[in-house]
């Protein structure tokens, strides 16, 4: 039996969606393994300043421009570890929901993954970890193309752990996370939320970035482990 690797010097990380939340969380993680990471998000001044706190290299490109992601990625070498984390997309009932917003959050969140897949290129000893959530396996009435999408995302990683064998591909499934995405909510309504979901949860807490980057981290490193999607939800999936 093979132990899992742990130690990952020498090894290329790129982490797409690293400049907040579980995206920067996932990288600090390989980082402080020490990998080389590669911090990927569209060009900004958080990029350039998760990237100084990882200790990792700024690669500005948006996931959602196919030429963009080929023209970055394509001259790339080969990464030992690919994660990715990044999407950007409106919540809603699909008959509130905008097809403008709808198609942008499938634009942000699948076909952005699945270009950034079929881009890149990774060693065959390698991993590729999509990020998708708990909505694909329970939805909810009021983020219904959320769960689709989430589903979406877990069935393409199992295609393409068959495809691109032996590279090991797997989703990761966070419930309720702390991150800025929920920053635009007024404080006092973020806590309650929070509240309410934790009671709601077996775990009777929510998430953290660092809970959803461990298992990230052990995606990517067990070397027995693929097709398959890990739930890190506080136990959302049964609630």
């Amino acid at each position: 039996m093979t132990d899992i690797e742990t130690d990952l010097r020498g090894a290329r990380v790129l982490v797409v969606g690293a400049s907040s939340g579980i995206g920067k969380a996932a990288a600090i993680r390989f980082a402080r393994a020490g990998a080389t990471v590669l911090a990927a998000a569209r060009a900004s001044e958080r990029l350039q300043r998760a990237a100084e706190d990882i200790g990792a290299v700024a690669l500005a490109f948006d996931i959602r421009d196919n030429a963009a992601v080929e023209a970055v990625l394509g001259p790339q070498p080969p990464f030992d570890h690919v994660v990715i984390s990044a999407a950007q997309a409106k919540a809603g009932s699909v008959s509130g929901l905008s097809m403008e917003d709808a198609r942008a959050a499938m634009e942000s969140k699948f076909w952005g993954a699945y270009q950034v897949a079929r881009a890149v290129k990774i060693n065959p000893a390698g991993s590729l970890t999509f990020v998708s959530g708990v909505l694909g396996q329970r939805p909810s009435p009021a983020a219904v193309l959320q769960g689709a999408i989430n589903s979406a995302l877990e069935a393409l990683a199992r295609g393409l752990a068959l495809e691109l064998s032996p590279v090991r591909v797997n989703a990761i499934s966070p419930g309720v996370i702390a991150t800025p995405l929920w920053s635009g909510l007024p404080q006092e309504t973020r806590e309650a939320m929070f509240a309410a979901s934790a009671q709601r949860l077996p775990a009777k807490r929510i998430g953290a970035p660092e809970d959803v980057a461990a298992a990230i981290f052990l995606a990517a490193t067990n070397p027995f482990m693929t097709g398959t999607t890990l739930s890190v939800d506080g136990g959302g999936a049964i609630a």
